[in-house]
């Protein structure tokens, strides 16, 4: 069943003083209507002036009769929220909600270490009539306050109807702990407390506040210390009470007999704020529920009133059983419950895993990663790194290979934490087309689309573990991790613990986990690829395989000749499509020349059409090869032997292996040493000058490719048609500035006729311009 929301916490933000009375009737009617009992709105109450402890109970029983629509919880929380209360507002110390409303992480901890039919009772002896009251409480209060501390305590109660007395009015709260014990020691000798604190009825006892006041009030607000929260159970014997709160070794200042149905330990808890407060009572009260002794949850603020020890309940006495029992401290008591608790495998003999010859985990990627194992890929921005985990739920879901490693076939769980839904299925459906692979198997993938909901790991790992535990993925891909990170991710200690999550999914889901993450800033090349990821080392030792993308320095002659080879393929697949016949007119050597397949384009066509051809379209291809990046796949692997460099061509949407193996020679961007990056920054004026030499050199091939191309039986070419016939089809001026920078190579007449300057060697085999040739033109 699941756990009830608790209202109590958020009265906290609901003054009963500035509420007008129908509002503060509302809330009694909400409370009433959720299952809560009289006490907790009659408590809540008593910080208003206006409060009538006589009329209190009369009131509540005539809540809720008078047939109008009911009032519930949502009143109350909506008042909460008009005080600053959100459902986030109780934080823990690392700044996330600990036992939060929301929160399942604990569901999956048991915490049962007692069973309350097995444990045997441990007797409470009450003092005799010879006891020291004034002994009682001078010992309390030096056990729990200091001496400035400031004490609340409440003497007066008056009967109910149901035959139990409650305390009447806010009591007493100006008088510090030292102002106590002065009196304390002064009347010593007395039989009862009444010259120091007051009568108190004999029937209904008195009550005393655990926690220092600031001495204005009684409210939370008004709580200088959060040392104490109060376990009061009434559920078991007072004798299995006393044995329990023992075994479970709680750290108790004061362990007090409430002189009716229950003891009162009075925990230490040491909090350093309201916050981390409720964030100790929660899980102590967990812990002590698990166990078998079932905690008052109306005792959870820190100003509750506790049983005053030193004073007469009807037939018994309040009195202190114990000082300073269990564990010495909270950060003593928690590590000793998680310590039995902690879920750990137990040690196993060598000589018997030898024997039984354990098998191996089933391979998921052949040479890099096996089912129920983790594995980072990490890279640069626009690396591609979330198309390749695309890739990767493709290659997974049908069975074929990814990047060259073999994939078994398997059901993969892509969780989308960037992309909103449209853009996710829009990727998927595109990478599919560029791969040609047949959907034949599309429901082995499925995919969470987080964007917009990312939560902390710790909380989306029980969530992720609920939802996936009948789907039996073979991966889960978490894309990227930044989005669910809990903590910096510079410090060691939070990436294990953020680590550790994946584990948790590994183990419970029997999945493969694969995440992936971003390089640390500046230069990557000079480093291994365990040590390029962003923040701390643990990224690096944690996974059972790291994929580390690096960027590859595309040189501009490889650039260029990766454009001619695109530029042949391109005049090669429109013959193909448009001109099969034709293909048989080809020679294998000119399928690579782009000039070449230029001239097949019109021998096919024709000229007009194969300008056409090379205009726009021509273009697009292109631009593709120039945006183009490579890339170089390294791993790091536990499992398997170190493989062999992956090279790479990513052009949207897709990676490409690099088949031809040009990419085998190139080195990392920024791989270089420091001299010789300082070398490059030294010589800009020089490579200033070779990039100029490159573009001349560029248009001047583009020239030559056109001019031989139209020139045919003509000795010149109208500047106009040569233009239409240059790749990209520049203007007319264009052109002709182009040709002002080679008036040793073309020549342009009056007329805008091109001709191309006819070279001979001298005899000493020199060039030099030959005879017969156009004088050029002088505008």
């Amino acid at each position: 069943m699941e756990e009830k929301f608790d209202l109590v916490p958020l009265l906290e933000y609901i003054s009963p003083s500035s509420l007008d009375y129908l509002d503060w009737v509302s809330v009694g009617m909400a409370l009433k209507f959720e299952g809560y009992p009289f006490d907790v709105w009659n408590s809540w109450s008593q910080s208003d002036s206006r409060y009538n402890a006589r009329e209190m109970e009369s009131k509540w029983d005539s809540l809720g009769h008078n047939g109008a629509t009911p009032v519930t919880g949502a009143f109350i929380t909506m008042k909460a929220k008009e005080n600053g209360w959100s459902s986030n507002s109780y934080k823990g110390n690392d700044g996330n909600e600990f036992l939060g409303w929301d929160d399942e992480v604990s569901a999956a901890r048991d915490y049962k270490f007692i069973d309350k039919s097995w444990v045997e009772g441990q007797e409470i002896r009450e003092p005799d009539d010879n006891w020291k009251p004034v002994e009682q409480l001078k010992t309390y209060i030096q056990t729990l306050f200091k001496n400035d501390d400031y004490i609340g305590y409440v003497m007066k109660s008056w009967l109910r109807d149901d035959g139990k007395y409650s305390v009447s009015g806010a009591g007493n709260y100006t008088r510090t702990a030292e102002e106590l014990l002065n009196e304390l020691e002064k009347y010593k000798d007395e039989k009862d407390l009444s010259y120091i604190v007051g009568d108190s009825d004999p029937l209904g006892g008195a009550w005393i506040r655990f926690n220092p006041l600031d001495g204005k009030g009684v409210k939370n607000e008004n709580v200088t210390e959060f040392k104490y929260a109060l376990v009061e159970s009434d559920n078991l014997g007072l004798e299995k009470q006393n044995a329990i709160m023992r075994e479970l070794e709680l750290p108790i200042a004061a362990l007090v007999y409430s002189g009716g149905k229950s003891v009162h330990a009075i925990v230490k808890v040491d909090a350093k704020d309201k916050n981390e407060y409720r964030e100790r009572v929660e899980y102590l009260y967990k812990i002590c529920n698990k166990n078998g002794l079932e905690v008052d949850g109306q005792n959870k603020n820190p100003s509750r009133l506790s049983r005053m020890p030193g004073v007469i309940r009807g037939d018994h006495k309040q009195f202190l059983i114990d000082t300073n029992i269990g564990k010495a401290n909270w950060e003593e008591w928690q590590t000793y419950i998680e310590d039995l608790n902690d879920d750990l495998p137990e040690f196993e003999s060598l000589a018997d895993m030898f024997e039984e010859d354990p098998q191996l985990a089933p391979v998921l990627i052949d040479g890099v990663l096996r089912r129920g194992h983790k594995m980072l890929i990490a890279g640069p921005s626009k690396a591609g790194k979330s198309f390749a985990l695309m890739e990767m739920c493709i290659a997974i879901a049908e069975g074929i290979p990814w990047f060259g490693f073999n994939c078994e076939r398997g059901k993969v769980l892509y969780i989308n934490m960037e992309l909103d839904r449209p853009s996710a299925y829009k990727r998927f459906k595109d990478i599919y087309q560029g791969m040609n692979v047949p959907p034949n198997h599309l429901k082995n993938i499925s995919i969470w689309n987080m964007r917009g909901h990312s939560i902390p790991m710790d909380k989306l790992t029980p969530k992720l573990i609920r939802r996936a535990q009948k789907e039996k993925f073979d991966a889960v891909i978490i894309d990227p991790i930044y989005k669910v990170l809990t903590g910096s991710e510079n410090d060691a200690e939070q990436m294990a613990k953020f680590t550790n999550n994946f584990d948790k999914v590994a183990a419970e889901l029997g999945t493969s986990v694969i995440y992936c993450h971003h390089h640390s800033k500046g230069a990557q090349g000079g480093k291994s690829s365990m040590d390029r990821s962003s923040g701390s080392g643990v990224f690096a030792r944690d996974p059972d395989a790291i994929l580390d993308l690096i960027e590859l320095e595309v040189t501009d002659s490889l650039r260029k000749q990766q454009d001619a080879r695109a530029v042949a393929n391109f005049y090669a697949a429109k013959i193909r499509d448009e001109k099969p016949e034709y293909l048989n007119e080809i020679g294998q050597d000119d399928f690579l020349s782009a000039p070449e397949m230029r001239k097949h384009l019109a021998l096919a066509f024709g000229d007009e059409r194969a300008r056409e051809i090379s205009g726009f379209e021509l273009e697009q291809v292109q631009r593709v090869v120039k945006l183009m990046t490579a890339w170089r796949l390294e791993g790091t692997l536990r499992e398997f032997p170190k493989f062999e460099p992956v090279n790479l061509w990513f052009n949207y949407p897709l990676h490409y292996s690099d088949d031809s193996g040009v990419l085998k020679d190139l080195e990392p961007v920024g791989s270089e040493p420091a001299f010789k990056r300082g070398a490059k920054k030294g010589s800009e004026k020089n490579a200033s000058e070779d990039k100029k030499k490159e573009r001349l050199e560029a248009r001047k091939d583009k020239i030559n490719l056109a001019f031989d191309f139209l020139i045919g039986d003509r000795e010149g070419i109208p500047i106009g048609e040569l233009a239409k016939g240059i790749e990209g089809q520049p203007s007319s001026d264009t052109v002709k500035r182009w040709l002002q920078e080679f008036p040793n190579d073309y020549i342009k007449d009056k007329n805008g006729i091109v001709t191309k300057v006819l070279k001979a060697l001298d005899g000493s085999g020199n060039e030099q311009r030959g005879s017969g040739t156009q004088s050029p033109e002088s505008d």
